[in-house]
């Protein structure tokens, strides 16, 4: 009588077994048809929004168009093999001033990518021995990025100026060296006060009486080189119209 019945538990067991699995398994199914349902919404919704190539697995977050290798390092493939290559002017003063900080971010790292092809060009036609196809574009994103860092360090000069007072970065003064020399120093952190510091008194910002004389005769010299200088120009200028009168009468 025992046998029957833990038999008949053990058929039950089985039974029950089989209808959680039966469960399980419907309910992966389901959840695996939802989820492949939901990615094909979304790629759809983001194709409708971005029309490029949309890869075959749905990518929700992503920073800039994908491309494979290093093509950004290397010019677009319809100006391989060109011997000259149209490019615009470089970038003046006046239009960087306009934009904003936040363009003006932007258009360093646009420039920085294209320095970088520029350059990667100029490597490849070196090792094959080939002139660089319009060399001009590198001098002008580097002028470019010169004229753009000048305005960014203009704006920062300005804030500073605005809220501390200062003229650079890092606090200073200009101060007279013993040779009478003019330059600026600037400030740094020393752990004792300055009248206890002998390396600091060492670098004596001042000039002594008997420098004044020398210092008044390097002017004095400096002004009559700058005479003379410009008395040779206006004679070198004067004998180049007795030469050419048509082109000084022209001019």
């Amino acid at each position: 009588m025992a046998a029957t019945s833990a038999g008949r538990i053990a058929g039950l067991c089985r039974l029950f077994q089989r209808s959680v699995s039966i469960q399980t398994s419907s309910f992966t199914s389901q959840q695996t048809q939802y989820s492949s349902i939901r990615c094909n919404t979304l790629a759809s919704r983001f194709s409708s929004v971005c029309p490029a190539a949309v890869p075959i697995h749905c990518r929700l977050f992503h920073t800039s168009h994908s491309r494979s290798g290093l093509d950004e390092f290397f010019d677009t493939p319809e100006n391989w093999g060109e011997p000259k290559v149209k490019s615009g002017a470089p970038w003046t003063s006046k239009l960087l001033r306009a934009k904003s900080n936040e363009d003006l971010h932007k258009l360093w790292y646009v420039l920085l990518k294209e320095k970088n092809m520029l350059l990667t060009l100029q490597q490849e036609a070196k090792r094959q021995r080939l002139s660089m196809p319009s060399p001009e574009r590198l001098k002008k994103v580097e002028r470019s990025m010169v004229r753009l860092d000048t305005v960014v360090e203009e704006r920062e000069a300005s804030l500073r100026l605005l809220m501390t007072g200062q003229e650079r970065g890092r606090p200073g003064a200009w101060r007279k060296s013993i040779f009478g020399y003019a330059y600026w120093y600037r400030f740094r952190e020393h752990p004792i006060p300055w009248f206890m510091n002998t390396r600091y008194k060492r670098k004596r910002f001042y000039t002594p009486d008997f420098v004044q004389p020398h210092a008044r005769q390097r002017l004095e010299n400096y002004l009559r080189g700058r005479v003379r200088k410009n008395t040779h120009e206006r004679q070198e200028k004067k004998k180049l119209q007795q030469l050419f009168p048509k082109q000084a009468a022209n001019s």
